[in-house]
């Protein structure tokens, strides 16, 4: 059994999880995620692991609450725990051989990038990132970022904090200031997000990382739902990823997939939440 250490609500549907989990954070590598389930009869859920500390033997998840396990996860609280966890799952990150990185996080996407920025400033690289979300309130891991970057541009598309409009922006604008001014962008979030991103720096041909995390599903590679193609080539984001060049990636091809289901997928949530549509 794995308990619920800490549980911080960090907007009305983000919440942090710390949970006890020694042997997956004595393991556990920035990129790589875990699958959980609440009980036995429950569903399992792969999610990116935020934060560890060997130490405490502790694994951090940020969620948010959309789907059926997430709200009853939402309902669980500190000293409750979960039926199982499996991990460290995924290829980790290796950015070793870029100097000048420019880390993108779009939303929720920051719980990837975090511990990227951890890592990279306990090995002295500089760590710059440009961080954006809808409105300030969904700008979770604005003070963390705060003290690990040194740089960090904020944006909000509504202009509640930091710059008004979006990622791209100031990705656009760092490139047409300076071409050379990072060999490497890593970029994290809604797949629009990441494609927008990859359209950017495609015309000044920086390479560019994206993870597809936000595509899996059972993490095994067995349910097929994280399939997606990246330079021509049938990919499977759980095992094979879930990072890949952003340049390869067939972003049209799994947006249009996800969105097949957009509108059973509204209802199904109008059943969990009792909304009528």
């Amino acid at each position: 059994m794995f308990e619920i250490v800490k549980k911080t609500m960090l907007t009305d549907s983000v919440i942090e999880y710390v949970l006890n989990a020694p042997k997956v954070a004595a393991k556990a590598l920035p990129g790589q995620f875990i699958l959980l389930r609440i009980d036995a009869e429950g569903e399992r859920v792969p999610f990116t692991i935020s934060d560890y500390d060997r130490e405490k033997g502790t694994i951090t998840l940020l969620i948010q609450s959309v789907g059926a396990t997430t709200m009853r996860l939402a309902k669980m609280n500190e000293g409750d725990c979960l039926h199982d966890i499996v991990g460290p799952l995924g290829v980790a990150t290796d950015l070793s051989e870029s100097n000048k990185i420019l880390l993108v996080a779009g939303g929720i996407g920051v719980a990837v990038l975090y511990p990227q920025a951890k890592y990279l400033k306990s090995i002295g690289k500089k760590v710059v990132c440009v961080m954006g979300a809808r409105n300030v309130s969904l700008l979770a891991y604005l003070e963390e970022m705060k003290q690990v970057c040194d740089e960090l541009y904020v944006t909000t598309d509504d202009g509640t904090y930091g710059e008004k409009g979006f990622v791209t922006n100031v990705v656009q604008r760092i490139f047409e200031q300076d071409k050379n001014a990072y060999d490497l962008v890593f970029a994290v979030g809604p797949l629009p997000m990441m494609r927008a991103v990859c359209n950017v720096t495609k015309t000044f041909g920086i390479h560019t990382v994206v993870s597809m995390n936000p595509i899996m599903i059972d993490g095994t590679g067995m349910c097929g739902c994280c399939r997606l193609t990246v330079g021509g080539v049938v990919k499977y984001a759980c095992v094979d990823g879930p990072e890949f060049d952003g340049h390869q990636v067939d972003f049209d091809e799994v947006i249009n997939r996800n969105r097949y289901f957009s509108e059973i997928e509204k209802q199904h949530v109008c059943n969990l939440t009792g909304e009528v549509r």
